[in-house]
């Protein structure tokens, strides 16, 4: 079996959430890595620590210039580049969700075979699902198709999937596609406009006062699966190295699926205020009620995530505490001037 050690890998979007954890991970294990980010949601402290282990490319992935650059002198590519953020990012940007994406996703496709890269890892999502009845959905990977998204987003994926399928069978080159289902971590987006649902509410419960409401979308009974970011990371990595086929995986975590009332009640526990919840029944909510089958995650990598969802919300509250503090001793310092 072919492994990642001692090769190199580009990340693209390494500088974001996941594709910074995904690059401690890969330093970990030796590799020599590439960050390739244009920085417009990646940041750059979620990769500081890694300065003398990394080599960053500022690029632009929507040009085939860039995307050249990015995968120069390496062996292998996880693009986890896209025009993402949350709920109501994805409802109100059409083009924004769209056009992006399919330009990174057929460029860094084209330079990983005019370069002859070994192996090409791309990031794709559930949204490329649709709910097809009332109850809890555990979707599996057939059933994308026929595809139906609701959202420029979700078909952004599904064209990238297909361009993977397609490089597989006509280039050599190994490509493979991992359906993430609602990951969540320290380093997720804290901003209101664009967060997604568990550092949204991590926010939401820091800032109240004891005996305050907080706002949830929907009626809260809307069920998800959430993997924790470490446990993504290693499935991603098992993905690369045993799956080169151009088809597509869920990587997911359904051992524990929450309603959004219980996800918030969970948060506001781990808090220790006192805080009950408002519903907005106008504001969009996505898929209503859906996690992964794991079926063929645990049947093709003999694997399957670990962290509790408890112990992985803990660690976000406790990181966003800590952020959302940082923040408000600056403000301080600067006499509340922003």
């Amino acid at each position: 079996m072919p492994t990642l050690e001692n090769g190199s890998a580009v990340i693209t979007g390494g500088a974001g959430f996941i594709g910074s954890h995904l690059t401690e991970r890969l330093v970990d294990r030796g590799m020599d890595v590439v960050v390739a980010d244009n920085f417009s949601r990646g940041d750059r402290e979620n990769i500081d620590h890694l300065e003398h282990d990394i080599e960053v490319r500022p690029v632009d992935l929507t040009t085939q210039r860039g995307c050249l650059r990015a995968v120069e002198g390496v062996d292998h590519v996880f693009h986890l580049a896209a025009s993402v953020g949350g709920i109501h990012y994805i409802k109100r940007e059409n083009v924004g969700g769209l056009t992006p994406s399919v330009l990174m996703n057929q460029h860094m496709l084209e330079a990983a075979r005019v370069t002859d890269v070994d192996r090409f890892l791309f990031a794709s999502s559930a949204c490329i699902y649709r709910q097809q009845n009332d109850d809890l959905h555990l979707f599996s990977e057939d059933q994308a198709v026929p595809a139906n998204p609701h959202s420029t987003y979700g078909w952004a994926k599904v064209l990238g999937e297909v361009a993977c399928r397609a490089y597989s069978e006509d280039c050599d080159i190994a490509t493979s596609s991992v359906r993430i289902f609602n990951c969540y971590g320290p380093r997720e987006s804290l901003d209101p406009d664009s967060s997604h649902v568990i550092p949204s509410l991590c926010r939401k419960v820091i800032e109240a006062e004891d005996g305050d409401a907080i706002e949830l979308f929907g009626d809260g009974t809307q069920q998800r699966g959430f993997i924790y970011v470490t446990d993504l990371v290693e499935g991603m990595v098992e993905t690369i190295e045993q799956k080169g086929d151009g088809e597509a995986i869920n990587l997911g975590n359904s051992k524990e699926v929450v309603s959004m009332n219980e996800l918030a009640e969970t948060i506001i526990d781990i808090s220790g205020k006192d805080l009950s919840i408002e519903h907005d029944r106008s504001k969009p909510t996505g898929t209503d009620k859906y996690a992964c089958d794991m079926t063929r995650m645990r049947e093709e990598f003999d694997w399957e995530p670990r962290v509790p969802l408890e112990e992985g919300l803990r660690t976000v509250y406790r990181w966003a505490e800590a952020e959302l503090e940082g923040t408000r001793a600056a403000l301080a310092a600067d006499g509340g001037a922003r």
